[in-house]
C-alpha cells in the first residue's frame, strides 16, 4: 500500500477522483480532492471533495443525506488520479440521477454490450414515455395485476423446462422471467441497486455462518 505523500497532486494541490459504485461498477462522478479532503475521506470512510468553484471542502451527502461510504481508494500507475469505490446511500448526481454520466455521445451498434442496468434504464423510459405498439407499454398500462400474472406464468414455464432438463428452453424462459421481474421492479420503484444491496447483505451473512461452522 502507498501513502498520501506518494501521490502527485497538480499545481493547485488537487487530484482527480473517479467515484465508482462498488456493487454495480458504474461510474458515478468525477470530482477532485486535495490532501486535506483525501485525509478526511479515509478517516471518516466517506467521500470528501474539494469544490473548485467554491474553493472549499464538501462532504458528499452532508446536506442531501446521499453519503458515499468508501470501500477502497486506488491510485493509477502515475499516481496522479484516483478511483474511489463506494457504497452510496442515494443518487450521486445533484440532478437526482444515479450517476452524473447520463448523456450518451456515441454508442457502437456492433460493440455495445447488453447489461441489466441498461435494460432497467430502457424499461424506465418505456414507463415514462409509453410508446405505442410496445409490449412493455402494454404491461405498464394494464398495471400491477397483469405484471404479476406474467411473472407467475413465466415462473411456471421455467419450472416446466427445467424439470424436462431442457437447458436451451430453460435459458429462454429464465430470460422471459428476468424481463418481467424487471418490469415489476420498475412498476414498484425497486432499483437494481436495491437488489444488489440485498444480495450483498446475504453474502455477508452466509460468509459469517460459514465461518461459525468452521470454528
Amino acid at each position: 500500500m502507498i501513502n498520501v505523500n506518494e501521490l502527485k497532486f497538480d499545481d493547485k494541490g488537487l487530484i482527480p477522483a473517479i467515484v465508482v459504485d462498488a456493487l454495480s461498477q458504474k461510474v458515478l462522478t468525477l470530482a477532485y480532492m486535495n490532501k486535506e479532503s483525501l485525509t478526511i475521506s479515509m478517516e471518516k470512510e466517506l467521500t470528501c471533495f474539494f469544490s473548485r468553484s467554491r474553493s472549499e471542502l464538501w462532504l458528499k451527502g452532508e446536506t442531501s443525506g446521499n453519503y458515499q461510504h468508501i470501500v477502497s481508494i486506488t491510485a493509477d500507475c502515475d499516481r496522479d488520479a484516483l478511483v474511489v469505490k463506494v457504497e452510496k446511500d442515494g443518487p450521486a448526481c445533484h440532478l437526482g440521477t444515479d450517476s452524473c454520466f447520463n448523456d450518451i455521445l456515441y454508442v457502437s451498434e456492433e460493440r455495445n454490450e447488453f447489461s441489466m442496468d441498461g435494460l432497467y434504464e430502457l424499461l424506465l423510459s418505456r414507463k415514462r414515455d409509453l410508446p405505442e405498439k410496445s409490449y412493455t407499454t402494454y404491461l405498464f398500462q394494464k398495471g400491477i395485476d397483469k405484471i404479476l400474472k406474467k411473472v407467475g406464468e413465466e415462473s411456471t414455464e421455467v419450472i416446466i423446462e427445467a424439470k424436462a432438463n431442457d437447458k436451451k428452453a430453460t435459458v429462454y424462459e429464465i430470460a422471459d422471467l428476468a424481463y418481467h421481474l424487471m418490469v415489476l421492479m420498475v412498476e414498484m420503484g425497486i432499483s437494481t441497486d436495491d437488489v444488489r444491496k440485498e444480495l450483498a447483505s446475504r453474502h455477508v451473512i452466509d460468509k459469517k455462518v460459514k465461518q461459525e461452522k468452521m470454528q
